[in-house]
């Protein structure tokens, strides 16, 4: 009697769970995606430069955005050479989601300029309106002659409620 009862229990855990499975699954299936972006209700999201970034001075990009209160994001953006490099550059844009054109609009935007270096970063805080998904978008350059390389990276929105 007692295996019967632990046999229909594991069954039980083993069907609760392939169930749960599938619901996640569905609702990762049923998030909207707008310009490169899922509309999420994440803490934090991150993105990265593409798999064939790397060139012969850029190594790769990245871009992050986390909530940071009630209405603040806190947005980060870096950029790795393979080498020292004359000129580096990150260009952080910080956009919102507009449901009624289906579309991201620049909420904020900086950039920084490093000379002989191999890595560069920046991070900001930035006060935002509430009830919107926000991102962060970034271009990454680097090199040692114009044209220099340059790559971008992307985070998915992040519900701000």
């Amino acid at each position: 009697m007692k295996k019967r009862i632990l046999s229909a229990l594991g069954s039980l855990m083993v069907f609760c769970m392939v169930m749960g499975v599938s619901v996640i699954n569905a609702e990762a299936s049923e998030m909207k995606m707008v310009d490169g972006s899922y509309l999420t209700t994440d803490e934090t999201s991150t993105g990265y430069s593409g798999p064939r970034t790397r060139g012969l001075y850029l190594m790769d990009g990245e871009c992050s955005i986390t909530k940071a209160g009630r209405n603040r994001v806190y947005a980060y953006a870096s950029t790795t050479a393979n080498q020292e490099v004359k000129y580096m550059a990150t260009l952080v844009y910080v956009e919102r989601y507009m449901e009624d054109v289906d579309a991201w609009e620049q909420v904020d935007w900086w950039m920084v300029e490093a000379q002989n270096d191999y890595y560069l970063s920046t991070a900001k805080t930035i006060t935002v309106d509430r009830g919107y998904y926000y991102r962060v978008r970034a271009n990454h350059i680097a090199g040692d002659v114009y044209p220099y390389e340059e790559t971008a990276s992307v985070t998915n929105g992040i519900l701000v409620p």
